[in-house]
């Protein structure tokens, strides 16, 4: 089929061809269908399922019930949790073929917690992106954290660590890079 160029135009206007393209990456940000999780904060045991994006629009209650169930535990302070990280959370089951539950072990940290943690620890980035909203470490129940970590590269979308020792696995959206 030869398009002319104004055509092109209106189609990579649309998603359409951007979709065809990189159709994992994209499912993230095209509004197409919607997403679900089940979440459970280890530190908590607060648990919550949740339908965050209706496919067409987020649902800002439900993403204001994720920001609380990620706050800063140790301070009870909420922070706005970048949506893209739940987005990722969604790819990255789809990718493995799974609905499992989805533990949480860190989201959002206040720089207070942040700094106290990196006197416990030599693996807690000074300038971590948890203290924006912008991370999360947590594990798929039943799933190899291995397989998770391979999902999460995959979509080449942000920072991923592998943590086996500590059994989890960090995302961000900040660039992309791996590290374990």
């Amino acid at each position: 089929m030869a398009l002319s160029r104004r055509d092109f135009i209106k189609l990579a206007g649309s998603g359409l061809v951007v979709a065809s393209c990189a159709p994992s990456m994209v499912w993230a940000s095209y509004p197409d269908q919607p997403r679900s999780l089940a979440l459970t904060n280890l530190h908590t045991s607060e648990a919550l399922e949740t339908c965050y994006f209706d496919g067409n629009n987020y649902v800002n209650k439900e993403l204001n019930r994720l920001n609380h169930l990620c706050r800063d535990f140790r301070r009870n302070e909420v922070h706005a949790m970048d949506k893209r990280l739940f987005d990722h959370i969604s790819l990255i089951q789809k990718e493995l073929g799974v609905e499992a539950e989805v533990q949480i072990i860190s989201g959002y940290r206040s720089p207070a917690t942040n700094e106290a943690l990196r006197r416990q620890s030599s693996g807690v980035a000074k300038k971590s992106y948890h203290m924006l909203g912008q991370a999360i470490d947590f594990r798929l129940d039943g799933v190899s954290l291995e397989r998770v970590r391979n999902a999460a590269r995959e979509l080449q979308v942000g920072g991923v660590g592998y943590y086996p020792r500590s059994n989890f696995v960090h995302i961000d959206t900040g660039p992309v890079r791996y590290w374990a």
